[in-house]
């Protein structure tokens, strides 16, 4: 086939047979060039404007399914299920909690519902007000997205009883893929390859640690009916297994109501690799070729590519011909996610069956041009797919960087609340596909998973689809809540993460010492150091606009200034002169011209330094010369003064750091589920003190230090803020 250059080919094709015709195997990579095209998908969800980059498969307006749907979710997922019913036709109901009344996906329904208290325990979990208001709305179909009751048989049976269609797979399927032991011996008679473990449910501590000897070390100790990351550990020894069988069976229960456990192999230079799988009520069953998902923390995905830089045509299809055998052995019919592990040689092993619309499902829609909402609302009303696996190729390349309200610099992400006083989503850049249930002055609370926004971004080749979500990152403004995007853009210029050769254990292996932000080179300095002095004599220049006094007003604007600008200890003395439309600074010997085309009210500063694009955000100034900038993702602190003030700095008292050896601080806001110390008690280097618990994830926080507890303030159940003392020892 010959390169496709313009949206307006692809556009031409996707009416026709040619448009679906590709080889399952094929990844045709490098056919689609966005630069010259004239498109734009950023914020997709924010208008009624919604287009794909390109269908495989239209919508047909005259297709019967359902006239109204209920979607038993919140957020993003919400507003993406609402998108495509509108498309469709059909009319939405949306159920919420009292903390989600002003949600997007509530503004965006056709009607609403509210059923209860914040907490999903009292809310999005208690099916019998979903079923409440699906009889009282007199909803057709339920869209559950994910999470919540997405995969509960009884909802499900429930539904059926009230002759409500479930817009997912049957019953049987949920609950014989839910169970981590039964699939795998359902995937293991259906000829998918499996990971050597223990076929049986762990019995307590002790237990998992003879099988943990038995399998061989390293392991992965998991909850049975998990999911998502939650309750799932590695252990490398006696003692992490122990810890990881009781911490993993309490998250097991707190999140899933079910705390059996299972310990397996933990396969060495692992790649989690996923397939998509599409069934129907016919018997018919295709794969959408995979995702990557290997850049993860705490077993939770944090970037994921399709297609995988990794897989090459013939394990491709290998793995795509096990999932689609898995489908068809269950009779699977709906949207589902297979997903493997891949050793360094290939060779893929069955980890879970996820029998829902996986959260990132977007790039795969991307690259096959598939809306895998309008494929499961066909298939739940009883229609036969039309696509077939020869319909089926890889177009281009996507990524999807998950944006989460955390701090990526404890623990590469701990959760982070608050209400975002500013939010502006990349505005027109090609390719660019924003799916969230935010907007400006919504709330992130702790009571649920704190995602903003999955940042889709598409192009021709991998090289291409990096440097459209570098550029969308850095033109991402999110104030009020601590985000992850510093994390995510490093990650994106890393050279392992370039280079494709990268595993599960990416982030520790990259980051040994914990994320620690952008770090700059000597250039990097003088230009981020340059851009500061700027900012500065951008606003002494409109201070000086201000003044009353008349004399000052008629004195000539100055056109030159001495200037020191320090950042992490470093100072940098700098000349910095007004030229007509740029200024020209002199630092550490060398030039750096700055182009003054922007304006210290502009949410994001784009600019050129030295002929090169430069893209930042002057996130906070102050009076007293501190400026915080955003630069290559991560917020830097610096402070410009004038040379005549610099040459005093050494007269200012130096402020002590604060000892904080001997207390222990909640690293995140969340809820104390257990308190394993009492005043008096003697402890030891290492030793856990107490378990906080943030969207559902437990946190064990141990002693820095041995000593003798001086003072506990916190009980079970007490909801605690970041960096709350919890223990004193002394």
């Amino acid at each position: 086939m010959a390169p496709l250059h313009n949206i307006n080919i692809l556009r031409s094709l996707q009416h026709g047979a040619a448009a679906r015709r590709f080889p399952a195997t094929a990844v045709q990579s490098r056919n689609i060039s966005l630069a010259s095209a004239k498109y734009s998908v950023a914020n997709p969800y924010k208008s009624e404007a919604w287009e794909e980059i390109y269908t495989a498969e239209q919508i047909d307006p005259n297709e019967k399914t359902f006239d109204k749907v209920l979607i038993a979710n919140r957020g993003e997922i919400a507003c993406r299920v609402i998108r495509t019913c509108r498309k469709m036709g059909i009319k939405t109901v949306a159920v919420h909690s009292v903390a989600d009344s002003m949600g997007l996906f509530v503004k965006m329904a056709d009607e609403a519902i509210n059923i209860g208290p914040a907490p999903a325990s009292q809310s999005y979990l208690v099916m019998e007000k979903i079923l409440k208001a699906v009889e009282q709305t007199g909803a057709q179909a339920v869209h559950p997205g994910y999470g919540f009751l997405s995969e509960n048989t009884t909802f499900v049976a429930e539904l059926e009883k009230a002759g409500v269609k479930f817009i997912g797979p049957h019953s049987k399927a949920i609950s014989e893929m839910g169970d981590k032991l039964a699939s795998k011996r359902l995937a293991t008679a259906a000829g998918v390859n499996g990971i050597p473990g223990y076929d049986g449910v762990v019995e307590n501590a002790d237990h998992c640690v003879q099988l943990s000897r038995d399998i061989g070390y390293p392991v992965m100790v998991k909850a049975s009916a998990g999911g998502g990351g939650k309750g799932m550990r590695i252990a490398w020894n006696d003692e992490e297994a122990a810890m990881a069988f009781r911490l993993c069976s309490e998250e097991a229960k707190s999140s899933f109501g079910d705390d059996r456990m299972i310990v397996e192999k933990f396969v060495d230079m692992p790649r989690h690799i996923e397939i998509q799988v599409l069934g129907d009520k016919h018997g018919n069953a295709i794969h959408l070729n995979e995702r990557e998902c290997s850049i993860q923390r705490r077993n939770q995905k944090v970037i994921e590519e399709a297609p995988s830089p990794f897989l090459d045509p013939d394990t491709r299809a290998a793995m795509g011909e096990q999932a689609v055998q898995l489908a068809k052995a269950i009779g699977y019919d709906s949207a589902g996610t297979v997903e493997f592990l891949c050793d360094s040689q290939k060779k893929f092993y069955f980890l879970e069956m996820n029998t829902r619309l996986q959260v990132e499902h977007p790039i795969t829609e991307c690259i096959t041009g598939v809306d895998l909402v309008h494929q499961m609302i066909r298939v739940a009303a009883g229609h036969p797919l039309k696509l077939t696996q020869n319909d089926i190729g890889i177009r281009g390349w996507a990524l999807e960087n998950r944006v989460y309200a955390e701090d990526p610099f404890k623990n590469f992400g701990m959760p982070s609340i608050g209400r975002l006083y500013k939010y502006e989503e990349p505005k027109g850049i090609a390719g660019v596909r924003c799916d969230s249930g935010i907007e400006e002055g919504s709330e992130i609370s702790m009571f649920y998973d704190p995602m903003i926004c999955k940042l889709t971004c598409y192009a021709g080749s991998r090289e291409d689809a990096i440097a459209t979500s570098v550029n969308a990152l850095d033109h991402y403004v999110i104030r009020g809540v601590t985000h992850n995007i510093p994390l995510l853009r490093d990650v994106l210029t890393e050279p392992v993460f370039n280079s494709g050769e990268f595993t599960t254990s990416y982030l520790p292996q990259t980051y040994p010492d914990g994320f620690k932000g952008k770090q700059l080179n000597a250039r990097e300095k003088e230009e981020l150091v340059s851009l500061a002095a700027v900012c500065f004599v951008k606003e002494s220049q409109r201070a000086c606009t201000r003044l009353n006094d008349n004399t000052l007003k008629n004195r000539s604007a100055p056109t030159s200034w001495e200037l020191e600008v320090t950042i992490k200890g470093e100072s940098f003395p700098l000349t910095i002169v007004k030229r007509n439309g740029s200024y020209r600074i002199s630092v550490n010997g060398s030039t750096q011209e700055v182009v003054d085309n922007f304006s210290l009210a502009d949410s994001v500063i784009d600019t050129t330094v030295n002929g090169d694009r430069v893209v930042v955000q002057l996130k906070d100034r102050k009076a007293d010369g501190t400026l915080k900038i955003r630069y290559h993702g991560t917020a830097m602190d610096l402070a410009v003064i004038p040379a005549e003030a610099a040459k005093l700095k050494h007269h200012m008292p130096v402020k002590v750091p604060i000892d904080t050896s001997r207390t222990i601080l909640s690293p995140m806001p969340g809820v104390v589920k257990n308190v394993g110390v009492e005043v008096g008690d003697k402890v030891g280097e290492g030793q856990e003190c107490c378990v906080v618990e943030a969207m559902k994830m437990q946190n064990s926080l141990a002693s820095g230090v041995t000593g003798v507890v001086k003072a506990v303030h916190i009980k079970v159940g007490d909801t605690v803020d970041e960096d709350q003392v919890l223990v004193e020892i002394e």
